[in-house]
């Protein structure tokens, strides 16, 4: 059951799911130890560059989060040096995931945002921005020289992070991810840069693990979570992961997300879920069905790992017990401990 989720339903979530500030770090870091204290994940992610003087007022009419807060990376320690967000279609959708960067390569050029996506919508995320680019001084190109890591501490500390700011040649961006804290810090690495030597005492972990990682933390990421056009970013829970701003202004897509925030009225939510075996992902198809024991639609299941993954419940049927329809089986839904309980 998801009890501890329910629980935090009635006494209101909190704005932010960060447990630590931007300074939070890797713990037990040595040099010259073999204590291995992170995991570093290669990403299946991409990264466009977006350079010009109008880049951020350009993004800033197509994103959901306020991009006038993104500010230079080796800015002050207390500069937000990365953003999360959602581009949105017409109908207040979620296409794409992004997070993004802002630095400054020299102090001769003009700082520049590099945007982070899924890798197989990088070609469609270009387009889309450059049909609404028409006259604006902003120049979008990929970065195939870039490689984008997820550093995952073993254990959560406010220490050690000077370990890391010690090798600025070795990495274009080392900064906490934006979402959450218990998602460590992403890194950007020029192609054929160890990431081994940038965070020193870590290993190169198993894909496998993070994901299970996101899905035990319930944190969507890329279109298989979130399908192109068919999310909608508050019942993603994009306002927990810090990635929207209901201030910034007009932004496409912004009519529906602005209406359902100040009406307070949110049916279904992104949770994470643990099935009572595992499960091949591939024997379970996109969007497959969840219900109640009744047999009523309770939700619909989005991907995941093994017993691990994430689906869009109805939060009056998050408190019973649930079952996944898989062509010629059933399969019980047990509980994990979900992200919307943490404070």
């Amino acid at each position: 059951m998801l009890v501890r989720a329910s629980t935090a339903m009635r006494r209101g979530l909190p704005r932010s799911l960060y447990f630590g500030g931007e300074g939070r770090g890797l713990s037990g870091i040595e040099r010259g130890g073999n204590k291995t204290t992170a995991d570093c994940f290669p990403l299946n992610r991409a990264l466009l560059r977006l350079q010009g003087p109008e880049a951020e007022t350009f993004l800033q009419g197509l994103l959901t989060n306020d991009v006038a807060r993104l500010t230079a990376v080796g800015g002050p320690p207390d500069a937000t040096r990365a953003l999360y967000s959602h581009v949105l279609n017409v109908q207040g959708r979620c296409l794409y995931d992004v997070i993004l960067y802002r630095i400054h390569e020299s102090l001769q050029e003009e700082p520049h945002i590099l945007l982070e996506c899924d890798a197989s919508i990088l070609d469609s995320l270009q387009k889309h921005l450059k049909l609404y680019k028409i006259r604006r001084k902003v120049n979008i190109m990929p970065c195939p020289d870039l490689s984008l890591w997820a550093v995952i501490p073993k254990e959560q500390s406010e220490e050690g992070t000077g370990e890391l700011q010690q090798c600025p040649s070795k990495a274009v961006v080392v900064t906490p991810d934006p979402r959450v804290a218990v998602m460590g810090w992403r890194l950007i690495t020029s192609k054929g840069t160890d990431p081994l030597e940038v965070v020193p005492g870590s290993q190169i972990g198993n894909m496998k693990d993070y994901h299970r990682h996101r899905y035990k933390q319930g944190i969507p990421e890329g279109v298989k979570d979130l399908p192109s056009g068919t999310a909608l970013p508050l019942e993603s829970n994009l306002a927990y992961m810090n990635g929207i701003s209901f201030t910034k202004g007009c932004y496409i897509g912004q009519e529906l997300t602005a209406r359902t925030h100040h009406m307070g009225v949110i049916r279904k939510r992104l949770l994470p879920i643990q099935l009572s075996t595992p499960v091949p992902s591939e024997s379970i198809f996109e969007g497959a069905e969840i219900v109640s024991e009744s047999g009523k639609s309770a939700g619909k299941y989005r991907a995941g790992v093994d017993n691990l993954g994430i689906a869009l419940l109805r939060l009056a049927n998050m408190n019973e017990p649930l079952r996944l329809k898989i062509p010629g089986c059933w399969r019980h839904r047990d509980s994990s401990k979900s992200l919307l309980s943490k404070k």
